[in-house]
């Protein structure tokens, strides 16, 4: 039973403040056709039921351990239609949804990331051609919303990520046209008990289907954020919650469509108005990746974080006029065929010298041809640039590339215009720059797309100078001393709060 839960990612809603939540956004009533996609082990069933033991419910579900525990619950039950089927594909619920839908409610916390095989991603990519098949939660939404009635209520638990990332654009431009948001919530995963789901925070959001895309473009929202422990959702406007209220067209009218939520309306009229984005200053790119760093990437010290699995390199091995080397992305001849590489790391403004990879002709030519490896992007290998990490702690930081290769847990910043590099380093490593990132994405992940949108606002003249100046200072710091300032960070942190407003 559990590896079919891990198969099918069902994981269940054992949170009774959760399902009565659900259960009451709703507004059940008594002749009510009533849905649930993904069965589960019925615990919305059961909660419905005892509001009314005659509701009709038609229930799906495709994990046969589940069914059997739904068949053995409610097969007494006449008002309970249950079918063992794939609500993606099923052909009986595809022909509802091209006809105006059935349902006048539907409920569900759809499986997350469930593994799907190649014919089934195919099949699933045949039928929802403009959504990423590879997110079943999404699909699941997309055909829920579809199988509605007009006016018919949906309440869905799903991940957040929904709100934000570049691959759920088309279903967040669905929710905002045919649908009216009734209320959305964001809370922790935590709040399911012994249970790991890979998101860090998940959201029930409860739509209204419509048919008037007028309506739908007019129509306003509350989010509710910031929950503290799972029974404020029973009582959620006396919570002390942070609330935000959107009207949809305001939504669809954000790059992508995506759901800004930030306290301070400075952050989203930058994202949302500023003339000019990080993309169109700079190139951002991802990094190299020898295919197997066991074989080919070394360390200079085993106490390096992560570098006791990795052997050491031999210093006479270690190439440092490699700036000077015709044809570099073709390899180096000789003993001296090893060169520094940035990897990732939350290290501000410059990393130490730590990690090194073979850069031979031999190896170079492994790169190249190696199914696994990715010699991605070279005419960036060896520039003057800024390294973001691609997953991050708590706040985005930045360290220079100073014309060194950088592996792909790294994406590579270089300004079209080299003279803004000291100011792109300080921006990307302030507060300033970390909020609208984390508006932008709010995971962890800071994938080139997304710095790509980050927005960017050129400093004065003399506003330039002093954070030229102050950078310069932090990395003669670094270099001598092994830290940065924190006295200078800070200054350089204020003249950006300053440039930016926030």
């Amino acid at each position: 039973m559990i590896q079919e839960a891990r198969k099918y990612q069902a994981f269940y809603t054992k949170s009774t403040p959760i399902v009565d939540y659900m259960v009451n956004k709703l507004k059940l009533n008594s002749n009510d056709k009533i849905f649930e996609p993904c069965g589960g082990d019925g615990v919305f069933v059961e909660a419905i039921l005892s509001e009314n033991e005659f509701a009709n419910i038609d229930v799906c579900e495709l994990n046969d351990g589940a069914y059997q525990t739904l068949l053995n619950k409610f097969s007494h039950y006449p008002n309970v239609h249950l079918r063992q089927c794939d609500t993606l594909l099923d052909s009986d619920l595809i022909f509802n949804s091209g006809f105006g839908g059935v349902y006048d409610k539907i409920i569900a916390n759809p499986p997350y990331g469930a593994w799907q095989d190649l014919d089934k991603r195919a099949a699933l990519k045949k039928v929802y051609h403009d959504l990423y098949a590879k997110e079943t939660y999404a699909l699941f939404l997309f055909r829920c919303i579809e199988l509605l009635k007009d006016d018919g209520i949906l309440c869905f638990i799903i991940p957040d990520t929904f709100l934000n990332l570049h691959m759920h654009k088309a279903i967040r431009h669905h929710i905002l046209t045919n649908t009216k948001i009734l209320e959305l919530v964001l809370f922790p995963s935590s709040f399911f008990p012994g249970v790991n789901f890979g998101y860090a925070n998940l959201s029930i959001i409860t739509l209204q289907k419509s048919y008037s895309k007028i309506d739908c473009l007019n129509n306003e929202f509350k989010v509710y954020n910031s929950f503290s422990k799972v029974e404020q959702l029973a009582k959620i406007c006396e919570a002390e919650l942070r609330t935000f209220s959107f009207k949809q067209k305001e939504i669809l009218a954000n790059p992508d469509y995506a759901f800004f939520i930030a306290d301070n309306i400075n952050i989203t009229d930058a994202i949302n108005n500023s003339k000019l984005k990080i993309g169109d200053i700079a190139n951002c790119v991802t990094g190299f990746y020898s295919g197997d760093d066991k074989t080919f990437l070394l360390v200079n010290s085993l106490e390096l974080k992560n570098g006791k699995n990795y052997a050491l390199v031999d210093a006479n091995s270690i190439n440092r006029d490699y700036q000077n080397i015709p044809n570099i992305l073709d390899g180096i001849e000789g003993e001296k065929h090893f060169l520094p590489i940035v990897k990732g790391g939350n290290t501000k403004y410059l990393k130490p010298e730590g990690w090194f990879m073979n850069w031979s002709k031999k190896a170079v030519s492994h790169y190249k041809s190696d199914s696994k490896a990715r010699f991605q992007n070279p005419q960036y290998y060896f520039k003057f640039g800024i390294g973001v990490p691609m997953i991050s702690s708590s706040s985005i930081t930045a360290s220079l590339i100073e014309n060194k290769l950088f592996d792909q847990s790294i994406v590579g910043v270089f300004p079209k215009d080299e003279s803004l590099t000291y100011y792109l380093l300080a921006f990307l490593n302030s507060p300033t720059c970390n909020k609208l990132i984390r508006t932008i994405n709010p995971s962890a992940n800071n994938p080139a797309n997304y710095i790509k949108k980050i927005p960017f606002i050129l400093p004065s003249d003399e506003q330039k100078l002093f954070i030229d100046i102050t950078v310069q200072k932090i990395i003669d710091g670094i270099k001598k001393e092994g830290i940065a300032s924190k006295i200078l960070e800070n200054e350089l942190n204020e003249i950006i709060e300053t440039i930016y407003g926030f």
